[in-house]
């Protein structure tokens, strides 16, 4: 199979049954299959997704339990993918499906293994757009991405790359972060970027922070490591002050006491912060390494295998 259409579901009523039968005619081409994940809608997406599975062979439906987030929802449906190329696209129609094909083209000529589109123009709520520097800020600095890649939710990625993303088993999977873990042969394309046709943006600002403390936490050091250069910087200035301040003793006057105790809680705070960095690290590496919350938990999958 050439092709794994990956969506994630969360109260999209009004748009999924279009969007699955605009992907049919727009990839018809190509041999190509839908993953639909049900990320715990409260409308009837669940009972239209159902009906598309039964309605379309190559449409698979898994209805997960509740809302765990965008991202276990696309770790779902990347598990059960077959494809020698995985896309991710959202269920809001602000991606033309058509433009799919420009990724696999993109891939193919440059034989990248994954591909992110980026927009002349994107249409979203001025806050999305703000949050969206904050993360592309923060993962410049903390997963190593080029600073001049947008980290766009719609984007391709290919099969080798898909197995050795679905081998972490974290609760707080971040598909970007695991992506710059494995490789760093990327290529990109301009799409055309629409307007919401139905409904209001899913994401929030709480959402986007807790993107953001993802990220910052699960998928960084640097938290934890910037109390290295701090501690160390406080160790060395303590060290000074008092060694000042001892040869002020031994050749006079003798130095004041607050300006002893200065020196000392200088250099003790110096200590506590760079132990605490070479602790954290420990602390973090095991956390990560030994949660045993599930990414998801699938309640219904309409495939047999």
């Amino acid at each position: 199979m050439k092709l794994s259409v990956v969506i994630p579901v969360y109260n999209s009523e009004a748009n999924i049954a279009s969007l699955i039968e605009k992907l049919q005619l727009a990839l018809d081409e190509i041999s190509f299959e839908i993953v639909l994940v049900n990320d715990g809608s409260r409308d009837n997406s669940e009972r239209i997704c159902t009906r598309l599975a039964k309605e379309f062979d190559n449409v698979r439906f898994i209805s997960l339990r509740r809302n765990y987030g965008e991202f276990n929802a696309v770790m779902c449906g990347l598990n059960w993918t077959k494809g020698e190329f995985c896309v991710m696209i959202d269920d809001d129609f602000q991606n033309p499906p058509e433009e799919i094909l420009k990724l696999v083209e993109v891939a193919e000529k440059g034989d990248f293994d994954v591909v992110y589109t980026y927009y002349s123009k994107k249409e979203h709520a001025v806050y999305r757009n703000l949050g969206s520097r904050l993360v592309n800020w923060i993962t410049t600095y903390s997963i190593k991405k080029p600073k001049d890649l947008y980290l766009s939710s719609f984007k391709l990625i290919r099969k080798e790359v898909v197995d050795e993303i679905i081998k972490y088993q974290g609760p707080y999977p971040y598909i970007d972060g695991l992506i710059f873990r494995i490789t760093k042969n990327i290529g990109t394309v301009q799409v055309l970027h629409k307007k919401r046709e139905e409904g209001v943006s899913n994401y929030t600002w709480r959402k986007l922070i807790s993107l953001f403390l993802n990220i910052l936490f699960c998928y960084s050091s640097l938290p934890i490591r910037v109390f290295m250069p701090i501690g160390v910087g406080l160790f060395g200035l303590g060290f000074v002050l008092l060694t000042f301040l001892f040869c002020q003793w031994l050749i006079g006057p003798d130095p004041k006491g607050w300006q002893v105790v200065t020196a000392a809680m200088i250099f003790i705070g110096g200590i506590q912060c760079t132990l605490l960095s070479v602790l954290g690290e420990y602390i973090g590496k095991s956390f990560m390494a030994q949660s045993g919350q599930p990414q998801y938990v699938i309640k219904y999958n309409s495939g047999n295998d």
